[in-house]
Parts: C-alpha cells; structure tokens; sequence
C-alpha cells in the first residue's frame, strides 16, 4: 500500500500568513517567543513592521491583540495550545469574546500527540473552554491543505475565533478539489456509508479514514465526517447523519468532557434522536510521556479502537 503524502499543518498556517498578508494589509501577527515552533516566524521575516514578538507573556498578547483589532486590525495571536487557552483564559473571555474584538487565537501543539513533552503540554482541554465562551468560533483543521483555507476564512470573517492544530507532520488527506466549498460551520462528509457515522476532527480524521477502509473490510460501510468547526456546529448534517446511518462515533484528540462528543451527544439529546451513540477520546485522565503514537494506542485513539467501536455500535 502506498504511505500517504505527509505535510505539517503549523507550516501550512505560517506559509498561509505570509501569503495572504499583501493581500489583507490590517492582518497583524503576534507570538509569545514561539514563532519558530508556530511558524509564524514565515511572517515576521515578510512583514517584520506587522510582527509583535510579545515574550513570554501570554496574556498580555491577547490583551494587545486585542487593542489592535479595535483599531482596525485583524489580529492572530499564537502559542502552544496549552498557553493559548489555559494560562490567559481571563484575557481571552473578556478582552476577545465579550468584546467581541477580531481576534484569531490560532494554537499548535494540541492534543496528546504532543508526545514526550508529557501532561503539562498536552493540552486536552482547549476546545471545551472556547466551546463555551459566547462569541467565539472554534476550529479544529485537520491536514495542512484544509489548514491554508480555513486560515483564510478566519481572516475573511469578522470575529473572535479559536483553531488548534498538532505538532507533527500529518496524512494529507484533501486535494484542492476536495475542499471546494469549504465553509465555517459546514461539515464535510468525506466518505459516504450507511452502517454508521464517524464524525471525526483534526488529527483524528485520519484514523478515522484508516477505521473506514479495515470497516469496508469486513462489510462495514461507514460515513466519514470531517467535523473541522465545532462551533457553530454543523446540527444538520449531525441529524442527517443519525437518520441515514442509525448509529454515531465521535472521535477527537481531546477529553471527551466539553469537546466535539458532548457537543454532538448535545444535539442528538435535543432533538430526542435516540441512536447507538459513543464517543473516543481522552477519558478523564492525565496522559503520560511517550511516543505519539504510543499515546493514541495507549488512551484508545488509534484506529483499531475506532474500528472496535463502530462494530459494537453496529452490533447494539
């Protein structure tokens, strides 16, 4: 079988940067000493006059970012998942979502697949706190050409928002063909099947692609859906998803408290749409040091897991 291409997200978002800044003059950038590991540091060297190396002082980033953005200014802020969110969440609730001020916080190093860096950097929480906040858009791309249009569409539209992407390089998964139409808030469905619904976001998408093909193995059709916004949330393509495959799988490098499963579960409670319903993702626990792909195997992401899940589900 041949490997998939691979690609780095956090380069698609630095590259992205550099390349729209002619084209939108008021985009600004700052970073909190990390804009080697961000990518950001592509934009800095195009536009040096637009770059605000903030140190390390998260908060006062995003309070900064913010200023700008009230003067007119679209503003990403950027650091890893774990400071982008935990240590400045007051700034980020009252600076950027009450304010409503244009603001892009786009995080890298989320997940457990941070790896050895261990628990203080696997940032497994993120999208449950911007989840929450009123206002804000929360994104979740989930391979670098998907991740160079969103960055633009987090450009193009006006607003507080919030996108996390990995550390390592990924599958590419979508051709520019594939993402015609790509929308905020539109989910994609990136297979079609009718013996269940996995809907999958950022790194996940991919094992949920490798899920699919051993699922077809064994007679399994399933629909894939690439859930790449989980806020404002796709509810329709959720409920058509239930009615069409009578069985749903989220799955997500995240706790599965406050992120894409809850959200989800969310809708179908709402709507009493009483299908078999799981979720996959990080069970309540701190994760430990290792290998990235250890970890996902280790706290039940991989995709032999998802595979287990969906036969269950298939089976109740």
């Amino acid at each position: 079988m041949n490997k998939k291409p691979m690609a780095n997200p956090r380069d698609a978002y630095g590259e992205t940067l550099a390349e729209i800044g002619g084209k939108y003059p008021n985009i600004v950038v700052l970073d909190a000493d990390l804009s080697k590991s961000t990518k950001t540091v592509l934009f800095a060297k195009k536009y040096p006059e637009r770059f605000f190396e903030m140190g390390i002082a998260e908060a006062n980033m995003i309070s900064t970012a913010a200023g700008l953005a009230s003067c007119g200014k679209i503003a990403f802020a950027s650091t890893f998942a774990v400071f982008a969110t935990g240590r400045v969440y007051d700034q980020i609730r009252m600076d950027v979502a009450y304010s409503k001020t244009n603001v892009k916080i786009f995080a890298t190093h989320g997940g457990i697949s941070v790896g050895k860096d261990g628990a203080s950097h696997q940032m497994i929480e993120d999208i449950a706190l911007m989840r929450v906040l009123p206002n804000m858009t929360v994104i979740t791309p989930s391979d670098a050409p998907q991740t160079r249009l969103l960055v633009e569409l987090m450009a193009q539209t006006p607003g507080p928002m919030y996108a996390r992407v990995g550390r390592a390089n990924a599958p590419v998964i979508y051709s520019k063909d594939d993402l015609a139409g790509l929308r905020l808030g539109k989910g994609l469905v990136t297979r079609d099947g009718d013996d269940a619904t996995i809907i999958a976001c950022g790194t996940m998408v991919d094992q949920a692609l490798d899920a699919y093909d051993k699922l077809k193995v064994d007679g399994i059709n399933a629909r894939i859906v690439d859930m790449h916004t989980i806020k404002p949330l796709d509810e329709s393509l959720i409920l058509d998803s239930a009615k069409k495959t009578n069985a749903i799988l989220t799955v997500e490098e995240h706790s599965i408290i406050g992120g894409l499963g809850s959200a989800v579960a969310e809708v179908l409670a709402e709507h009493t749409c009483a299908v078999p319903f799981a979720r996959i993702g990080v069970r309540d626990v701190f994760c430990e040091s290792g290998e990235p792909d250890e970890l996902l195997d280790k706290y039940q992401l991989s995709s032999p897991h998802i595979v287990t899940a969906v036969k269950r589900l298939v089976k109740h």
